[in-house]
């Protein structure tokens, strides 16, 4: 059996402004050919289908066609909500759906697998939809047993009742998936969960990770599932060979810049999981960090290749440069961000009390006129400085 792995669309997401729908098109077409191409008998979407509880009407357009095509390839289509995604809302039609296509969205059905069977049997797929603790705990199927001696529990998950953590909350939700597995042994099974697994590595784009560490789930959750496909991260990352993240199939953010996205084509054998292969995804805009002078940015021949790319730009001009962007985008049109990040001693750290302590009013505006423009006032400047001020001095006093 070929499952095909995927996680974070995002539908409807930009990217500082920018719209990315055409993109995320051309990641559906890309899909389709890929389960055509390679007879892929299930894709796994693991969250994150949408980028927010609304999404906006095109996104819940490509969506629909995403299913229709994936479905007419001949394919099965298991997808789960995500933390982004409202649940209830990415799940109302899944009983009105062609039965290839599964949308698990509510926690109490996890220990329910949608079973596919394969020339060495058959392959039970359990969608674990994101799970929030302190709603999806009493949600969960009931615990075979919270007294069984083999269980390793940790101190959080005695405490489940009074104040539920991540880890308690999918430790139940996984024993409940192992006591469903306990009357089938010998079955291949694959989990499909969104969370952050201890050891991922999280990048700009996940906008609620937990500070801290506090959202982890330890990967030994997972034990003895043939192969956990993990969505949250958006990063493609292995936390070990049977649990995995696929990540995004597009950079979100331009600290994902230099990562290789990807889909992960996954191989059931008879004993068990097979070989996991990375299938790269289109790239339709590539995303560049260039660090520099505006005049060199502007002007080096050694650029020239990103002049199409979605750029984030770190000036290190003394100064910031006026009118810094506009003048940018008119050789990189799809320069998104701007930072300014002066050579090591030429900034000035110090408070705006302490810059100004001091100081007159008008060697104040002086010095503000020579920070935005970059040069100081001229002499019949700094006279009509110290004419504005002397007649908002006067207003004040006549008021």
């Amino acid at each position: 059996m070929l499952a095909l792995h995927t996680s974070d669309w995002h539908l409807g997401r930009g990217l500082h402004g920018h719209d990315l729908l055409t993109a995320q098109a051309a990641f559906v077409d890309h899909l389709v050919e890929v389960v055509r191409a390679e007879a892929v008998d299930v894709v796994l979407v693991c969250g994150d289908v949408h980028d927010r509880a609304i999404p906006p009407v095109r996104a819940l357009e490509l969506f629909d066609e995403a299913l229709s095509r994936l479905r007419d390839a001949a394919t099965r289509v298991v997808v789960i909500s995500g933390n982004h995604d409202a649940a209830r809302r990415l799940g109302d039609k899944a009983g009105l759906l062609d039965p290839r296509i599964r949308i698990r969205t509510d926690p109490s059905a996890l220990a329910r697998p949608v079973v596919l069977d394969d020339a060495h049997g058959p392959v039970r797929i359990y969608p674990v939809p994101y799970l929030e603790p302190a709603v999806a705990h009493t949600l969960l199927p009931e615990p075979p047993d919270e007294n069984d001696e083999d269980e390793k529990e940790d101190e959080d998950e005695k405490q489940v009742v009074a104040r539920p953590s991540p880890v308690a909350t999918m430790g139940r939700a996984m024993r409940a998936v192992r006591a469903d597995l306990a009357g089938h042994p010998g079955a291949r099974s694959v989990v499909l969960a969104h969370a952050w697994v201890t050891g991922g590595a999280a990048s700009d784009s996940e906008r609620d990770i937990s500070v801290g560490g506090l959202g982890n789930v330890p990967a030994s959750l997972f034990d003895g599932v043939t192969y956990t496909a993990l969505g949250h991260l958006h990063r493609p990352q292995a936390i070990s060979p049977a649990v995995r993240y696929s990540g995004s199939p597009m950079a979100f953010s331009f600290s994902e810049a230099s990562d290789r996205k990807a889909s992960l084509l996954v191989e059931f054998g008879r004993d068990g999981l097979g070989a996991v292969h990375d299938v790269p995804a289109p790239v339709t805009r590539r995303l560049t960090v260039l660090r520099g002078t505006l005049t060199d940015l502007l002007g080096s021949p050694a650029y020239a290749a990103h002049e199409d790319d979605f750029v984030a730009a770190v000036l290190t001009d003394p100064v910031r440069p006026m009118e810094a962007m506009a003048t940018l985008q008119r050789r990189f049109p799809f320069a998104l961000r701007l930072a300014h990040e002066p050579p090591a001693g030429e900034g000035d750290e110090r408070t705006f009390g302490e810059r100004t302590r001091g100081r007159t009013d008008l060697e104040i505006a002086i010095a503000f006129v020579a920070h935005v423009r970059g040069s100081t006032p001229t002499d019949r400047e700094r006279a009509l400085l110290a004419q504005a001020l002397d007649a908002a001095r006067l207003a004040e006093d006549a008021a």
